[in-house]
């Protein structure tokens, strides 16, 4: 004999599931992927080494970039590694639970430009969105690198060989991926230009 009682909560517990994964979990992922994306690892390297507060260190910048002006090029290199990973780490979580890797991946990179702990002043989002990127598709994330590279060793600027990269990402990926990937390739590059805006101007003056 069949239970009705039983069938009943059986369907109310599916129905509870399904409005959990479809309205609630990918809220708890995108605070979950900002609050990854907010940690401040070139902040927090360089106090432990020693150096005091980045943000007062060159540009005041807490990306990696910056703290390579510290002077110590490996925690430099392992802020850009700790950035990028935790970029990519995200992904991971959205791909595990089924969520949209476009989604976490901008609160990441949110998180990381517009850190709550840092009264929202954290870094410019470079090394996050590479992280990212490589996650998604690592196709385009060589294309990042690859492009990068080649316009830094021709300019030997920093600056300008991301912003190239963050501009030439979204239109070969539109290609490559799809109108979903340049949607958020061009909204999240958008986003990271316009914090080098200050970069820009340094550029346009010949001064960077």
């Amino acid at each position: 004999m069949i239970d009705a009682s039983s069938m009943i909560n059986d369907n109310n517990t599916y129905e509870y599931f399904v409005y959990f994964t479809r309205y609630i979990l990918p809220w708890l992922i995108c605070l979950v992927a900002y609050i990854i994306g907010s940690i401040p690892f070139g902040l927090i390297l360089v106090r432990l080494s020693g150096m005091g507060d980045v943000r007062e260190i060159g540009s005041g910048n807490i990306g990696a970039t910056n703290v390579m002006r510290t002077g110590k090029k490996s925690i430099g290199i392992l802020t850009l590694l700790l950035d990028a990973g935790k970029g990519a780490a995200v992904i991971g979580i959205a791909y595990w639970l089924d969520v949209s890797p476009y989604i976490a991946g901008a609160c990441a990179i949110l998180g990381h430009i517009f850190p709550v702990w840092l009264k929202f002043r954290g870094g410019k989002g470079v090394a996050t969105y590479l992280g990212v990127l490589l996650a998604i598709n690592w196709i385009m994330g060589l294309v990042f690198i690859t492009t990068w590279l080649t316009t830094f060793f021709a300019t030997k600027i920093s600056s300008l060989s991301a912003i190239f990269s963050l501009f030439i990402v979204p239109l070969i990926g539109f290609f490559v991926v799809g109108s979903y990937f340049f949607a958020f390739a061009s909204v999240v590059g958008i986003l990271v230009i316009f914090k080098h805006k200050d970069n820009i101007k340094r550029l346009i003056n010949k001064e960077e």
